[in-house]
């Protein structure tokens, strides 16, 4: 019985570590891939995808990161982010991770993307072409306890304040993308 969950367990490791990435250039094509750890280490340019799911109060979900995550545990963030696997498109990928970490789906749209690099306490490097999403969502999650610690609905305005007054408590990429997001918004009245 331990040898079947050692085999397991190794499994999921060497998934972990085999992970790659979608190397790409300024304008999204792909130019290679690499082990996400390492794309991280080095700081090369990949793509990802980051998912923000409303209600119909306008209210975002968030998740708090898994307090066993190699990076940013406990932190709050969007609803889900990730990297695209090779062959998948965007809004697949988006659906792919929403399940995975939050356990639904629902529509999701492709608002915009941009490119953004954000340094990491323990070394490494988030550089990445971010594809933003949106989706709506009304129920309550059936969230991943390997991924997620928590979660819970903000307002797009308390979420914007809070920033303010608790930085230390968001991770370092949703700053970056909720400023994106919220100016988006702003701009085209969603």
């Amino acid at each position: 019985m331990a040898v079947f969950f050692f085999c397991i367990f190794t499994k999921q490791l060497n998934n972990m570590i085999e992970e790659r990435v979608i190397l790409v250039n300024e304008k999204d094509e792909q130019i290679g891939l690499m082990p996400k750890l390492e794309a991280h280490e080095k700081a090369l340019l990949h793509r990802a995808f980051s998912v923000f799911i409303l209600n119909d109060k306008n209210e975002l979900m968030l998740q708090q990161r898994a307090h066993h995550k190699y990076h940013s545990p406990l932190l709050w963030t969007n609803t889900c982010c990730s990297h695209q696997r090779e062959g998948e498109t965007n809004i697949q990928a988006g659906s792919r991770r929403l399940m995975e970490e939050m356990g639904f789906t629902t529509e999701l749209k492709e608002l915009f993307h941009f490119i953004y690099k954000a340094p990491f306490d323990n070394g490494l490097t988030e550089h990445e072409l971010d594809h933003v999403m949106i989706g709506y969502f009304n129920e309550e999650p059936n969230i991943n306890n390997d991924e997620v610690e928590a979660w819970k609905w903000m307002s797009i305005e308390a979420v914007k304040e809070d920033m303010v007054i608790n930085p230390n408590i968001y991770t370092v990429w949703f700053k970056i993308i909720f400023d994106e997001f919220y100016h988006y918004l702003e701009d085209h009245k969603l």
